[in-house]
């Protein structure tokens, strides 16, 4: 039996990269698939593979700082699909990479907005629907490494990680009761369009910025995107179902230096 057959998944910032990997997996075993993001060609594309390997998915707009559409959207995929069973809140940006007192106000502000309100404003819209469930249900944060230790860059980025870890312990205790587990996952350097774009910003080029990442890692090479999503597809699954509050570290052995 596949391992998420009956349950309904919504992914934010499913288009591209984890998202996207993610979607395609959870299709694969079973879940009807909510693919949200903001880019939404890429997000029907994405619909269209997985109808195309016998899937079922939609694609919904949805900027996950905005508390209207999110309500709006995730009632249209309860409608739709009849419950929300996994939430995987995704979507993210690197922000602005420059020293702390030199990012702005508004700067530091986007990068919270969709990274902390977004997984906030999703969570508590998810969760009433979880509670009238019998079966509860299952939240995946996506942190980082970097919601764990540090380095001298993306302050803001760091910073909003490092809040979605704690954010998913304390929802974790929250509603343990009611069924409804709540984890973070916490990837190395995956290479993802995000990854890609900060890249190409650098001044060494592409090729020698991903070797040198590599490097960062034991296992001497950047992670794939189904890396990630193999580890999300576990904590959405019933095999996950005494795991809450935890984080799921995959990251080639960056952390464990």
């Amino acid at each position: 039996m596949r391992r998420l057959e009956n349950k309904t998944a919504i992914i934010t910032g499913g288009a591209r990269g984890i998202g996207k990997a993610t979607c395609i997996l959870l299709a694969e075993e079973g879940a009807k698939t909510a693919v949200t993001d903001i880019i939404d060609d890429e997000g029907g594309q994405v619909v269209e593979e997985i109808r195309k390997n016998g899937g079922e998915a939609e694609f919904w707009h949805l900027d996950t700082s905005d508390e209207e559409a999110v309500s709006t959207v995730f009632r249209q995929v309860k409608d739709r699909f009849g419950a929300i069973d996994v939430l995987v809140n995704n979507a993210g940006i690197s922000g602005t990479n420059v020293p702390t007192h030199e990012i702005s106000e508004a700067d530091w502000q986007k990068v919270i907005d969709i990274n902390v309100k977004g997984v906030f404003l999703c969570t508590k819209h998810a969760i009433p629907y979880m509670k009238e469930q019998s079966g509860g249900g299952s939240i995946i944060n996506l942190s980082s490494i970097y919601g764990i230790v540090s380095a001298p860059d993306l302050p803001a980025y760091h910073a909003s990680k490092g809040a979605v870890r704690l954010m998913s312990k304390t929802d974790a205790l929250l509603y343990a009761k009611e069924g409804i587990r709540v984890n973070s996952v916490h990837p190395g350097y995956i290479w993802t369009p995000l990854v890609e774009e900060l890249a190409s910003r650098s001044e060494e080029g592409v090729d020698a910025f991903r070797e040198k990442l590599a490097q960062k890692h034991p296992v001497g090479q950047v992670g794939q995107p189904e890396d990630i999503a193999y580890g999300i597809l576990y904590l959405a699954s019933d095999e996950a179902k005494f795991v809450t509050g935890s984080e799921l570290v995959i990251d080639g052995g960056y952390t464990a230096r």
